[in-house]
């Protein structure tokens, strides 16, 4: 399906190690994710395929993950050093493979790194959730409301990656870290089985139990209202990017387009070079890593979709967390270097990096 299905065909950023040629995209995940979600719907109800297979065998799918994803990165590693595509190879073969040789490894004409990205991350985080929530529905007759706040999260999450693939080609990912097993085993096993945990959790330590109808409601809201923030925020760089090399297209069949996710004359700060320049309006203007304060509130109410009788359900908003500020100092740094007196002239116009007032 990522090499057949239909979907919008754009251009990444130069690539040094291709003679700065630009690669195309057939960023088809929304087709894909669509398909994937009717033909699981008519496997379900049909009787098939029960989606709560996974979730009793969550043990055998979490071998074949870790497995594959050590696999996957063992081949790609292999494959850059045999065809010539390594760069920027430090000389330690542990690290080299660790972050990998190859930036851009490609089967039939489909990119693998684009691939675990969305598809095999983010759709099946959903799938590993839809599969506890229809394991809890078998089991108890109904669907509680903590693990209806989970299913509304990452199918939010899920179908946002999928509408705005066209966003990620450019994105640090994909246009600068190499496919390694840093990568590789992170959108193999890492995103699907550690961001699932909470509605595993919910399913086999919470059973059917509810909240108060205040602190449910009190989460949907922030979870609403972050997304709002998160998806918006997200188009508005990306948009803002494609725009500066005028390769920006409208996609406004793919569901939701949000109110304020492009913007059409932007506030910038300009830097020396050609299509050089940083984003200081819109929600940019608000904060500089205002995205990043949204991915921790969204860990925060996906923990707290579980209660506090426990720790383990905010395992991942910690591990965020502290992955966050250290990747931080390396944005930072990173751009300083790049855009040079601008970055510290957007620095000095926009001073909050999370929420404004506060940090």
């Amino acid at each position: 399906s990522c090499a057949l299905m239909p979907g919008m065909r754009v251009r990444g950023l130069p690539v040094p190690s291709e003679g700065f040629k630009t690669l195309e995209y057939n960023c088809n995940a929304l087709s894909t994710w669509y398909l994937t979600l009717a033909a699981l719907a008519v496997a379900h109800v049909t009787g098939a395929f029960s989606l709560s297979q996974v979730y009793d065998r969550l043990g055998e799918v979490t071998t074949v993950a870790v497995l594959w994803g050590d696999l996957m990165s063992l081949a790609v590693y292999l494959g850059a050093r045999l065809l010539g595509k390594a760069h920027r190879m430090s000389g330690n073969v542990v690290y080299d493979f660790f972050m990998g040789a190859w930036l851009n490894p490609r089967v039939l004409g489909v990119d693998l790194k684009l691939m675990a990205e969305l598809r095999v991350a983010w759709i099946g985080l959903f799938l590993l959730t839809l599969s506890a929530a229809v394991k809890q529905v078998e089991v108890y007759g109904g669907l509680s409301g903590p693990m209806a706040i989970m299913v509304c999260a990452h199918f939010l999450y899920a179908n946002a990656c999928c509408k705005g693939e066209e966003c990620v080609p450019t994105t640090w990912d994909i246009s600068y870290e190499k496919d390694g097993w840093m990568l590789i085993f992170w959108n193999f096993a890492g995103v699907p089985l550690v961001y699932c945990y909470q509605s595993m959790y919910i399913m086999s330590k919470l059973g059917n139990a509810e909240h108060s109808h205040a602190f449910a409601a009190a989460l949907t809201v922030i979870l609403l209202g972050t997304y709002y923030v998160w998806d918006t925020c997200n188009s508005q760089k990306n948009r803002f990017k494609m725009q500066l090399r005028g390769t920006y297209q409208p996609r406004t069949w793919a569901f939701p387009q949000l109110p304020w996710g492009t913007l059409m004359r932007p506030r910038v700060v300009a830097a020396e070079g050609p299509g050089k320049a940083l984003l200081c309006s819109g929600w940019y203007g608000v904060a500089r890593k205002i995205h990043y304060t949204c991915d921790i509130a969204f860990a925060l109410v996906w923990g707290a979709s579980c209660g506090f009788d426990d720790v383990l359900p905010f395992f991942y908003a910690i591990f965020f967390t502290v992955m966050i500020l250290h990747r931080l100092a390396r944005d930072e740094a990173r751009l300083e270097e790049k855009y040079g007196e601008a970055f510290l002239a957007y620095k000095a116009m926009v001073p909050a990096v999370f929420i404004p007032g506060v940090i």
